[in-house]
């Protein structure tokens, strides 16, 4: 169904002409077909543990192959993006959804000793098509909602795709526990993938206000604000995946575990990091984006810094503590980051002197554009962890090396989110001055700028309420 008109951004819309409703509608379905897709993304970091000595891959070999499924989706988050507008949110969301039963099959004839690396290799790429789902549906939902309700609402359809990782996880673990082989794993998703598609298809729409805009595209491109949020998000998101991918080789490889003991902890930090993401956006609705997003990056630091002492000291109890601690960080990262997106936006509209709908489209229009783009980068910090966990093996025989890496990483991200959005927020109008305020539209002030001293209000201006990034 295509939707003509929609406008969330009126009060009445939203509330007494059912837009709540659908856009409500939209987002469940949205979740789903995302959830299958991030489970089949991350389908390597469960079949490495079915891979033993008869496979003939050393861990630096498992560490690549899942790093290209990362690489893959990462790219895929780009296109996926644009695809919304060219044929619409439902109909992607279908062919989204079928095409994630190409590298299942794929790896469901595959899957046995004596297949070659290579072919191993094409089947990891191949899954990364489950990593474009999430740019797509993101980009799609965040047209449904109100800029009031964004961070909430993409928050539970991040946390709901999110939340694919851990349960594929436990699906190979009850796998393993019940000496089942992969292809039993991989026959148990091909009905779920047709169930998405055929839900998608009979309870999901179109709209027909969104229009691939490339005005849009280069102008996301071009602001540095896009950038510095996919930089962000390589610390939250990027690290989610990455670990996601990583954290049961690690157990395998650093402390000895077996499959089975890997696969039983293994979805624990996804699983705990999925659900908590809206929570993030939550919290960033309330306290803003900026504020939780910087102390989030203190905590991860933190985490790292225990999980490194737990590595160089062989502590597979602190180690696991630590490494669940910092799961859930980044998932609450990921949740207030991706709420700054539009809010970030929606300021350098007010700051351009829009007000009303028009602030509200101008904000809605560069978000959309850029959070495809955001979303890719970020997941190439999935990639740039495996990759360093790979080197830091192969080097010194640990992750201890990675972990120190990605210390560093997080100091950076901190000194970013203060230096750009906190030490001096950029602050604007929220409505336009009445006339004779003396203030022209959009006009704004820095903090301590303040009105001229011995200056009184003027009679006739009326008090403006103010945002900031610190606020996004």
């Amino acid at each position: 169904m295509w939707i003509q008109r929609w406008d969330p951004e009126d009060e009445r819309f939203w509330t007494e002409e059912g837009g709540e409703r659908v856009a409500r509608r939209n987002l469940g379905f949205s979740i789903l077909s995302e959830h299958i897709g991030f489970s089949i993304w991350t389908l390597w970091s469960v079949m490495v543990l079915f891979m033993g000595p008869e496979y003939g891959i050393d861990p630096a070999g498992k560490f690549f192959l899942v790093s290209m499924a990362t690489l893959v989706g990462a790219v895929a988050r780009v296109p996926y993006t644009f695809a919304v507008a060219r044929f619409g949110g439902r109909n992607w969301t279908i062919i989204a959804a079928g095409a994630l039963l190409l590298p299942t099959t794929a790896a469901f004839v595959v899957m046995e000793p004596g297949t070659s690396y290579t072919t191993f290799m094409v089947c990891a790429l191949l899954t990364g098509v489950g990593g474009g789902n999430f740019a797509s549906s993101m980009t799609n939902i965040n047209s449904f909602f109100p800029l009031r309700k964004k961070g909430w609402a993409l928050g539970l359809n991040a946390g709901g795709g999110n939340i694919g990782v851990p349960v594929v996880q436990l699906a190979g673990l009850a796998v393993i526990g019940a000496g089942g082989g992969p292809r039993v794993l991989l026959g148990i998703y091909v009905p779920l993938i047709f169930v998405s598609a055929v839900c998608a298809a009979l309870f999901m729409d179109n709209l027909a206000t969104v229009k691939n805009d490339t005005g849009a595209a280069k102008e996301s491109v071009r602001d540095a604000h896009t950038w510095i949020m996919a930089f962000l998000y390589v610390g939250t998101f990027g690290s989610f995946i990455g670990y996601s991918f990583a954290f049961g080789l690690v157990l395998q490889t650093q402390f000895g575990r077996t499959p089975l003991q890997a696969a039983a902890v293994t979805f624990i930090g996804p699983l705990l990091g999925s659900l908590i993401r809206p929570v993030g956006g939550r919290l960033a609705d309330r306290f803003g984006g900026a504020r939780i997003t910087l102390w989030n990056f203190v905590g991860m630091g933190a985490a790292t810094g225990v999980v490194v002492i737990a590595s160089m000291r062989e502590s597979l109890a602190l180690f696991v503590a630590a490494f669940v601690v910092l799961f859930v960080l980044s998932g609450l990262g990921n949740g207030s980051t991706y709420k700054m997106i539009p809010g970030i936006f929606q300021a350098k509209a007010l700051q351009k002197g829009l007000h009303g709908e028009a602030a509200a489209a101008y904000g809605r229009r560069l978000s959309g554009a850029s959070m495809g783009l955001i979303g890719a980068v970020g997941a190439l910090g999935g990639l740039g962890i495996n990759l360093a966990f790979r080197q830091s093996f192969q080097t010194v025989g640990s992750g201890t090396g990675a972990f120190v890496a990605f210390l560093v990483f997080y100091a950076a991200c901190f000194c970013v989110t203060w230096a750009v959005y906190l030490r001096r927020p950029m602050v604007v109008p929220a409505v336009p001055a009445t006339p004779g305020s003396g203030q022209a539209p959009g006009s704004g002030q820095t903090p301590g700028s303040g009105p001229t001293p011995g200056s009184g209000p003027t009679p006739d201006a009326e008090e403006k309420p103010q945002l900031t990034y610190a606020q996004v």
